[in-house]
């Protein structure tokens, strides 16, 4: 009994929009971990022919559904904060599926230190997962676990506000001190309240024993409207990123992945990956001087088009 009046109690909150089948994987993995959530909240975008019904065999699962137009990256996961009554806040995405049964556990250990308001996972790449993209993955996601405070800027830089909604969890106190979520969000409202939390004196922890399989590989298309919208974010909140260069990290990013390519004899991925980083500095750069192009460039280079037909009637 003692055990559980200390274990920390958490709910898991999910955005949902035409699921597949790595939904029922996500929910059979968080159904077997040995810390489980008190509830698990799904906030279904819903959607002509898509149901969600199956996902009621789950009996911690309530789901809670808006229409496409209510969907924001910031404020629909407000929401499901203000759905929860338990001392930690766990949030995922549809396609992030637990690598073992420990994730919640390890995820939770970060927050013995009292002055962690946030923790994340570590992101494995999925078996279909390109090279250059799983370079990417243990780039990001090291194996080394670490708390990152503002004393880190000067050497870490904007990964000092690195955070990833893929699997995070937030101490319900300390997201409420700061006011949580923005309200509304093109995208990065993860790194907007790691950097909240970073500025007023908490720490981020990355928890590299939390592991979830997760990847995608994107065309350079895709990179482009991703880093057009991540740009938007940054140039949005200046309170969070002025004065703190995005493209250190890329640049450096790149430059480790041709070392690593040419070390593994695998020179012929490297224009791929020159074209790919092409499409994502050009979307970076457009993004950060948004508001000088016409409308009708900015939709086409988003890929979130009702963030700003909602900013429109805002």
């Amino acid at each position: 009994m003692m055990l559980e009046e200390r274990r920390k109690r958490a709910d898991v909150i999910i955005p949902v929009y035409r699921p597949d089948e790595k939904l029922k994987k996500l929910l059979e993995g968080l159904r077997k971990q040995t810390h489980l959530a008190e509830h698990i909240f799904l906030i279904h975008t819903k959607t002509e022919g898509v149901s969600l019904e199956w996902c009621k065999e789950y009996e911690t699962v309530q789901i809670i559904e808006i229409r496409p137009e209510e969907f924001d990256h910031g404020g629909t996961r407000r929401m499901g904060a203000e759905l929860s009554d338990e001392e930690f806040l766990i949030f995922m995405t549809q396609d992030a599926v637990p690598q073992d049964q420990y994730l919640i556990e390890k995820l939770m250990e970060p927050f013995q230190d009292s002055k962690v308001g946030a923790s994340y996972a570590r992101q494995l790449p999925d078996k279909d997962c390109r090279m250059v993209e799983c370079y990417t993955r243990s780039f990001n996601y090291p194996q080394e676990s670490r708390i990152k405070t503002i004393e880190d800027v000067d050497k870490l830089g904007i990964k000092t506000f690195f955070c990833s909604n893929v699997c995070a969890a937030y101490k319900k106190s300390v997201y409420k001190e700061l006011g949580g979520f923005v309200p509304r969000a093109i995208f990065n409202e993860d790194m907007i309240l790691a950097g909240t939390m970073i500025k007023a004196g908490y720490g981020i922890a990355y928890a590299a024993d939390a592991k979830v399989i997760h990847s995608h590989n994107y065309s350079g298309r895709q990179q482009f409207h991703r880093n057009f919208d991540l740009a938007v974010s940054q140039k949005d909140h200046p309170e969070i990123f002025a004065g703190i260069s995005s493209e250190s990290e890329g640049i450096r990013l790149v430059i480790s992945t041709v070392k690593y390519l040419l070390k593994n004899k695998k020179g012929m991925e490297i224009p791929g990956l020159i074209v790919q980083s092409g499409y994502k500095f050009l979307g970076y750069k457009l993004g950060l001087h948004y508001e000088k192009l016409p409308e009708w460039l900015v939709l086409r280079c988003t890929m979130n088009k009702t963030y700003w037909k909602s900013q429109k009637n805002a």
